[in-house]
């Protein structure tokens, strides 16, 4: 049975914050075998950190067999991570959104 999970990211995920959320991203993903819905619609405040932890959230993903789904992100954090060159390494969709805006 593949089972979904869901992930909805705060508002505010900056370099002091992503330690202590990174337990809650993990717990997300331990049921998943089919798919993670990721929100990240409430994300205002970011930095290169929050994106770190998303690259090791998609790596935590993969290594599950479960593919992250994005909602709600930003144009702002589609161009930090393209800034970063790695908008497409996040997910095709995130990459697509930018591309569209």
């Amino acid at each position: 049975m593949v089972a979904v999970s869901a992930l909805v990211l705060p508002a505010r995920l900056l370099s002091g914050d992503v330690p202590a959320f990174w337990p809650q991203a993990q717990a997300a993903l331990a049921p998943c075998t089919g798919e993670c819905r990721v929100d990240a619609s409430a994300l205002t405040q970011f930095d290169s950190s929050a994106l770190a932890m998303l690259l090791a959230l998609r790596r935590e993903a993969q290594a599950r067999g479960c593919a992250l789904v994005w909602h709600g992100a930003t144009g702002r954090l589609a161009d930090l991570a393209a800034l970063y060159g790695i908008d497409g390494l996040l997910s095709p969709r995130l990459a697509s959104d930018r591309q569209i805006a």
